[in-house]
């Protein structure tokens, strides 16, 4: 995981086989669209095996857009059958913290959760504002090495 203000995506060292992408508003039933999406496009994809790790970070993460970024929020998902490349950009300034695990708290564990499912992930901050909370999953492979840096995909 990334949390320096400069920091990048993951790089895949390929080129996506597929991308879906979506504007949800800060509302929350966008937490339910968001986990529509990924379950359409990842079994489209023929992902199947990472929908369900894939549909819990992304709800946990729009989660957060919602209830911290104040306005609409951007996902986009890449990837191919063995992986999935994932940002979330909100116009929310702040930085997205790992809490301190606390076994009374009622909340607080969304980025636990992305830390213990994801391969990699991590904040960038675009110049533009906002920021983008990335994540990979399905990496890595026999045939494919631990991903390098590389910069971070702009959303237009």
């Amino acid at each position: 995981m990334s949390l320096q203000p400069d920091s990048s995506a993951t790089s895949l060292d390929v080129a996506p086989e597929y991308e879906g992408e979506c504007l949800l508003p800060a509302v929350p039933a966008s937490v339910r669209d968001a986990r529509a999406l990924v379950r359409r496009e990842l079994s489209l994809w023929g992902a199947d095996d990472l929908i369900d790790d894939c549909m819990l970070i992304v709800s946990e993460l729009v989660t957060n857009a919602v209830r911290y970024g104040g306005a609409a929020c951007a996902l986009r998902i890449q990837g191919g059958g063995s992986y999935v490349r994932g940002e979330l950009f909100d116009p929310g300034e702040g930085a997205p913290r790992v809490c301190a695990r606390d076994m009374e708290a009622t909340g607080g564990r969304g980025l636990q959760i992305v830390d213990s499912l994801a391969d990699d992930w991590g904040v960038a901050h675009p110049p533009s504002g906002g920021k983008i909370v990335w994540f990979v999953l399905g990496l890595p492979t026999p045939s494919r090495p631990r991903p390098a840096v590389a910069p971070v995909l702009q959303f237009k």
